[in-house]
């Protein structure tokens, strides 16, 4: 009997047009991700989307505010991936590794050869960029399996294109 009310139940609502969207929480990891970014990083995570794009020849990251005129956030951004791509550029990557912790795929080997990259800090009207590029297939490997770690750890914050 509960088979048929089950049954006629899924009816009813099919015919009548609903639907339902089962909204999924956020993952404890990046919960954690999200407290620890709060503390490293000075822009708002609510208001910001960071983008991971992996290239032939490394990648871009970009973190953009999701309101374009909202200055604030774009002056936060903007110093905060300046002052990062100047660390990366010498193999110190103490903030990724304070936000995602020290077992980050990809990021030791980019600490271990920073020297093989250029890392390369770049404006966009709503925010900035940091582009990594290097010769080395397998850094190129590292570079994107450590765009795909932040991709999972950021969720909702981030996304691999524009």
């Amino acid at each position: 009997m509960r088979f048929i009310q089950f049954g006629l139940l899924i009816s009813i609502v099919a015919l009548s047009g609903c639907t339902f969207v089962l909204e999924e929480p956020p993952s404890d990891r990046q919960a954690e991700v999200a407290s620890k970014g709060a503390e490293v990083m000075p822009f708002d995570l609510e208001q910001t989307t960071h983008i991971f794009e992996a290239t032939n020849d490394g990648g871009r990251q970009q973190v953009i505010a999701d309101d374009s005129t909202d200055v604030e956030q774009i002056a936060l951004i903007r110093e905060h991936l300046a002052d990062e791509a100047e660390r990366f550029a010498v193999g110190d990557f103490h903030d990724p590794m304070m936000i995602h912790g020290e077992q980050m795929a990809g990021l030791h080997d980019l600490m271990m050869n920073a020297h093989k990259m250029r890392i390369e800090y770049g404006e966009l009207s709503n925010g900035g960029q940091i582009l990594y590029t290097t010769d080395d297939p397998e850094l190129v490997s590292a570079i994107h399996l450590w765009f795909e770690a932040q991709l999972a750890d950021h969720g909702d914050h981030a996304t691999d294109h524009r």
